[in-house]
């Protein structure tokens, strides 16, 4: 990508809405050597909070290609409150990096001090929506910018939750002015584990919220008497189902930014390159609908 188509992407927005790739530490250097032509990459805020040649790899990417930043530990679910030393940690990345995105999950990692090595899900209820919405407003307050709530995938429930998923994640956005990134494959996985309807969860989803997609693989596990588990492992390319979603999110929510996640046993940037170009492929489908419809 030269210069000149880098800064006409940037002129569509931020973020353009295209298909982009979820950027690796493997990819770094091939980004930078081949210039591959993409719309813009995601990164994982936590890994440029350091020293080290990461954030140095970024600043030199980032000249080329709009980035957005994905955060995985402000841990909004928390009852005990936002750790602030770590929300200062992604104001200064957000500083430097200055994204055109910035996003976090729904979902807890932190208790008593400390972290956990995942997002755990949150018991939806009344006190639980509260406490993440307290928490955007701060985090949005703090960083003086608007950020992106994810969808979780879950494998679990509990008896007490009082709020579909669904509404759950449109009452943050809609109490916060947040945005929505809709995570499609943690949507088809959660509505396989727990036996939601997928486009029940999509079609209440609010569109003008909705201002990022995530599309990634999965796995299958085989359990006791016959049940089968779907795991968000981003490990694989996306699945058919998972794209057949994808092609409702569009005719829902029209095209936004898309970006193709992968952090377990990550491919040859080629791989990523071409799971984009499918996602693109789609979102032009959809342009060209919503063209012949409005010419009608």
């Amino acid at each position: 990508m030269n210069s000149a188509s880098a800064a006409s992407q940037r002129a569509l927005g931020p973020i353009p809405a295209r298909a982009g790739v979820g950027l690796r530490f493997r990819h770094h250097q091939a980004v930078l050597e081949e210039r591959p032509s993409i719309a813009w990459f995601e990164v994982h805020t936590e890994n440029y909070m350091g020293g080290g040649s990461a954030p140095e790899y970024l600043d030199a990417i980032r000249r080329d290609y709009p980035i957005s930043l994905h955060g995985v530990g402000l841990s909004l679910g928390s009852a005990e409150g936002l750790e602030v030393g770590h929300l200062e940690r992604v104001r200064s990345v957000i500083e430097r990096v200055e994204p055109g995105l910035v996003s976090e999950h729904l979902s807890w990692s932190i208790s008593g001090g400390t972290y956990f090595a995942d997002l755990l899900p949150l018991p939806l209820t009344e006190e639980a929506l509260d406490t993440v919405c307290r928490h955007v407003d701060q985090v949005q307050t703090y960083l003086k910018r608007r950020i992106l709530v994810e969808n979780p995938s879950t494998y679990l429930r509990f008896r007490h939750s009082t709020i579909p998923e669904w509404e759950f994640l449109a009452d943050v956005a809609l109490r916060t002015g947040c945005g929505i990134l809709c995570d499609v494959n943690n949507i088809y996985v959660s509505a396989h584990n727990h036996g939601w309807n997928a486009l029940t969860y999509l079609d209440a989803l609010p569109p003008s919220a909705v201002a990022e997609v995530h599309l990634a693989g999965h796995s299958v596990r085989q359990l006791d008497q016959g049940r089968i588990l779907c795991i968000d492992d981003h490990g694989s390319r996306v699945a058919q189902p998972v794209w057949d979603l994808f092609e409702q999110a569009l005719k829902h929510f029209g095209p936004v930014p898309t970006l193709i996640e992968w952090d377990t046993d990550v491919p040859a940037l080629d791989v990523l390159m071409e799971e984009s170009a499918l996602a693109q492929a789609a979102m032009e489908r959809q342009r060209n609908d919503n063209l012949r419809t409005n010419a009608a």
